[in-house]
């Protein structure tokens, strides 16, 4: 399996953590039918909820510009925000939910894994990753682990993103 087993925008033909869309997303977000995890990041980042109700209101090119749009600069930030807040208010019937200042950026933490993270491979029983698997993810890996984690629905997605990320089947 490839690291990670990314697909990205193939057409752009590059590879980059900004517009990478995991295997395990494959089947629903390779279409950007629903929300990819790279853009729950960035709207994460920015703090802005999006429903999917809302997402499934923009165009897929507009859902392809909020996957492929840097995000990891303060200007980068702002001009993301902003166009997000301009799609929402172009495309959807619903109000723009903003999201508390971001405290729990805990993806950003290659040293403390998040208790769900444990929470959930037990419940799922397998085994918890280790503090050095942990660590060795990436920010993007760490962030979908834990918003796998913390879903609020039945979660299929959380075993093949650890398959996917080498913690489980011992390889990256």
């Amino acid at each position: 399996m490839k690291n990670a087993s990314l697909l990205m925008a193939e057409r752009a033909g590059t590879m980059s953590e900004s517009s990478m869309i995991f295997e395990f997303e494959r089947d629903f977000a390779g279409s950007l039918r629903c929300i990819p995890m790279i853009a729950r990041q960035k709207l994460d980042i920015v703090g802005i909820k999006m429903t999917l109700r809302q997402w499934s209101r923009l165009s897929r090119e507009e859902r392809g510009r909020l996957v492929e749009m840097p995000c990891d600069t303060s200007a980068g930030q702002e001009a993301y925000r902003a166009l997000v807040l301009d799609l929402i208010a172009a495309r959807a019937d619903e109000p723009v939910r903003f999201l508390p200042p971001q405290t729990l950026a805990d993806w950003r933490e290659e040293d403390c894994m998040p208790e769900a993270v444990s929470i959930q491979a037990r419940a799922d029983g397998v085994p918890v990753p280790a503090p050095e698997q942990w660590a060795r993810l990436s920010p993007l890996e760490r962030f979908a682990l834990i918003k796998l984690a913390r879903s609020k629905h039945e979660n299929e997605n959380f075993v093949p993103a650890l398959k996917e990320f080498g913690i489980l089947q011992g390889e990256r």
